[in-house]
């Protein structure tokens, strides 16, 4: 039987979830989510998963914050001027927003903190710093 190697297009299902058992994503009920194998189109530890496995195979895989989405940088903590605010606009804590960079792309961000003149703001991805489970069954190797 086909075992995958890196450089295959890959279909699989998937489930993510947090340490504590949170899911945060799934292809269940979904088409599964095709990539390929080792291009950098998963994080580190997904992809790293992937060779050796087989149609129909499944696995849990357990991925630390190096191999997923990274540890959380001081350096995506923004202090973003209030007056760039929409006045009738409620911020607070924990609330989500998008900014858009330099080049016109969207940045999600979480509010932090709302002060007096400044809104502190996080742009972390949401899964950093976070160890983070996947069950994976292989669907096809394309």
């Amino acid at each position: 039987m086909a075992q995958v190697k890196e450089g295959d297009v890959v279909k699989v299902h998937y489930t993510g979830k947090l340490t504590n058992g949170e899911q945060f994503d799934s292809s269940v009920g979904r088409e599964p989510l095709e990539f390929t194998v080792g291009a950098g189109q998963m994080i580190k530890g997904f992809d790293a998963a992937m060779p050796g496995m087989s149609v129909g195979d499944k696995k849990t895989i357990n991925i630390l914050p190096e191999d997923g989405y990274g540890e959380k940088s001081e350096d995506a903590i923004i202090e973003f001027p209030k007056e760039n605010v929409p006045a009738d606009m409620k911020l607070e804590p924990g609330m989500p927003l998008t900014l858009s960079n330099q080049a016109g792309q969207p940045v999600p961000v979480i509010v932090i903190e709302v002060k007096d003149d400044i809104i502190i703001l996080d742009a972390n991805h949401f899964l950093a710093g976070q160890d983070l489970v996947f069950d994976i069954e292989l669907v096809e190797i394309v």
